[in-house]
């Protein structure tokens, strides 16, 4: 057997924590036979959920933090609480390379800095992006940047056309990365100066690892003609909320509609199967597992509100980019 996967978890961080990291490690460890988990929490409460859910000893190794970053810390307050922090200590043990990456739900400024402490950027990549799934009619895209970076330039977009599509061909090896700009329009006169200029320099050279698709629509981002979505992070961020925003209300009316009245609660059971998939389709922890592309290592933040079953879904994503070779393959195509 090949030397297992390394990922170190932060199991301190985000709502309901310890409780749901470690049983979406168990969740997670029942799938995938070749990962082993560095845990770093405070082991009085830590080691009593390893047992409640029946953690194979052998797979995990415990560490014990005595501070814990709280979400209302700040990305700085959270930093200068120093070196013995959940948080602090898993991203260091990314940095000493006693993990291939790591995973945490807790406090997303403070993950993004304590990393950029630690971690290097790849080489030639200016600002890193985050990145996040999004269903869609045809598969899964890769978006970003959904939030790391308010402002960008050319390059910057360039760099995180690069970037994303290592992502989606790390996560889905058998397609082929058609990349778009989110823009106002799709015509090729839309936009301003920055996206109309990263739309010529992108149509001029040819990348070999993605098909550039050009400009894209909000309202297309769903229909999956392309499969990498390009923003910069305001953009992006809002396209985020609102599309999160508008899966919830989906989601709650539907509910409210199939359960007011005996017809609505009797077409519910005779569509149970249909209403599961669209249900599934829109569950947001399907597709849990941000990742912050352009630091050396990866690091996958987790929704700080999921449950287990997102979190093992992020750890699953965590997985794959290590097993896709995610970094090497932005190293091969970075100029």
């Amino acid at each position: 057997m090949n030397n297992p996967i390394i990922i170190a978890i932060d199991a301190m961080g985000g709502d309901d924590s310890p409780n749901k990291v470690i049983e979406g490690i168990s969740i997670h460890s029942k799938s995938s036979s070749n990962v082993n988990y560095k845990v770093f929490g405070n082991l009085n409460l830590v080691k009593p959920l390893i047992n409640k859910y029946k953690l194979p000893r052998e797979r995990v190794n415990l560490i014990h933090a005595d501070k814990v970053v709280e979400g209302k810390d700040s990305a700085l307050s959270a930093a200068k609480k120093g070196k013995q922090t959940s948080l602090w200590l898993a991203v260091e043990s990314l940095k000493n390379d006693e993990a291939h990456a790591i995973v945490s739900a807790g406090n997303t400024g403070a993950l993004f800095l304590i990393s950029k402490l630690n971690l290097k950027m790849i080489e030639n990549i200016d600002k890193p992006a985050l990145s996040a799934l999004w269903p869609s009619k045809k598969g899964m895209n890769v978006v970003l940047d959904l939030g790391a970076n308010i402002e960008c330039n050319k390059k910057n977009l360039i760099d995180f056309s690069i970037m994303g599509s290592a992502l989606h061909k790390a996560l889905f090896p058998l397609e082929r990365p058609k990349v778009a700009l989110l823009n106002i329009g799709s015509e090729e006169l839309k936009g301003n100066t920055m996206i109309k200029e990263t739309y010529q320099l992108l149509i001029d050279k040819k990348y070999s690892l993605f098909d550039f698709n050009g400009y894209i629509e909000g309202n297309d981002i769903m229909e999956g003609n392309v499969n990498v979505i390009i923003a910069d992070g305001f953009t992006g961020n809002i396209a985020l909320k609102t599309a999160e925003g508008t899966s919830n209300f989906i989601i709650s009316e539907l509910k409210k509609a199939l359960s007011v009245s005996i017809i609505g609660k009797f077409s519910s059971m005779l569509n149970y199967y249909n209403l599961k998939k669209f249900k599934n389709k829109l569950d947001p922890r399907l597709y849990n597992g941000a990742i912050l592309l352009g630091l050396n290592k990866p690091v996958i933040k987790s929704h700080g509100s999921t449950d287990s079953i997102g979190f093992a879904n992020s750890l699953k994503v965590c997985e794959k980019t290590i097993k896709g070779k995610l970094i090497n393959q932005i190293q091969e195509n970075i100029n």
